[in-house]
């Protein structure tokens, strides 16, 4: 299948490349570390990566804004999103051949070519894979810009190699992307490093999550709680790990109020989560995920399903 994916790069002179909405450093870093890849190797193709930009990924790189014409005979590759529902910019539809790579489990099979691995760590690792074909190929190489968005991607999706996820692998690429120029402590630093309200905002969560006996854990940041310290819901994605050291902890849910829905963010320790995470327009890895809910009522169902998949896995 990779080779087929260099194939099809090769046939096209614009690619544009998506990725999933709610952008984390493993979408960014699989997205532009194949915008970095293809231009190196591609001098001449028009190259773009689209999509909201969020702006505590701006270490990253930032997004292209591009009219609607130039779809027109693209190939368009779609990076680390499960499901069309997820694809930041519905123009994705409109090039002319589109192409899936991704590491979540495959419940929607778009496209008209589709790489996906589930025992990848990340899209940042296959995009490297398809770098290694590539470069045994066509004799490709890898830029430092790549190197570093691929780097950031793995530790992103990984949580810094501590997650399972993380494989021998996981490891051998790590190792191969270190060689590369690029400051490794000013990527931990831009991804880790947090404001002093937002670590206000982890504080008042460490006062107030709720636990029941079974080690399922809860908080709600209401709105209000937001606007008290002074945090967006996107900046609340660096507090997703702060229940991970707490002994006795299971699985948890950190429900965030937006204006017309409540982003639901979903870890655990040992049972499966993401088909919890379907049941409430969301999905994910088997430990990692992510939910929608409308209602405080609706979340407030969520967490009994979380008390009974805890209880069931005790």
């Amino acid at each position: 299948m990779k080779r087929h994916i260099i194939d099809t790069i090769e046939q096209y002179d614009t690619i544009i490349i998506h990725r999933h909405v709610r952008p984390d450093p493993d979408a960014y870093g699989s997205q532009f570390g194949l915008k970095k890849l293809l231009e190196a190797n591609y001098p001449n193709k028009s190259i773009y990566a689209v999509g909201e930009h969020d702006h505590s990924l701006t270490f990253i790189a930032t997004p292209d804004s591009i009219n609607d014409e130039i779809y027109q005979n693209a190939l368009v590759i779609v990076t680390d999103t499960a499901n069309t529902e997820r694809i930041d910019d519905s123009r994705y539809k409109n090039g002319a051949f589109l192409i899936k790579i991704d590491h979540h489990p495959n419940d929607d099979q778009y496209g008209d070519a589709l790489w996906v691995d589930t025992n990848a760590s990340s899209c940042s690792e296959m995009i490297y894979e398809l770098y290694a074909e590539g470069k045994d190929y066509k004799n490709w190489i890898l830029p430092d810009l790549a190197a570093r968005a691929l780097f950031t991607g793995i530790v992103g999706d990984t949580g810094r190699f501590l997650y399972p996820s993380a494989t021998v692998k996981t490891f051998e690429i790590a190792g191969q992307l270190i060689r590369y120029n690029f400051d490794r402590n000013e990527v931990f630093n831009s991804m880790y490093e947090k404001e002093a309200n937002l670590l206000h905002l982890q504080g008042y969560m460490y006062e107030n999550f709720q636990m029941d006996e079974n080690g399922a854990v809860y908080i709600k940041l209401t709105k209000e709680i937001l606007n008290k310290f002074q945090v967006t819901s996107s900046d609340t994605s660096l507090l997703v790990g702060s229940f991970s050291n707490i002994k006795g902890v299971t699985a948890w849910l950190i429900f965030v109020e937006e204006e017309n829905q409540i982003r639901v963010r979903l870890r655990s320790k040992g049972p499966i989560i993401n088909q919890l995470a379907k049941k409430y327009n969301g999905g994910g890895h088997p430990l990692a995920s992510g939910a929608t809910v409308y209602s405080w009522e609706e979340a407030d169902r969520a967490i009994e399903d979380l008390k009974e998949l805890c209880r069931e896995y005790k």
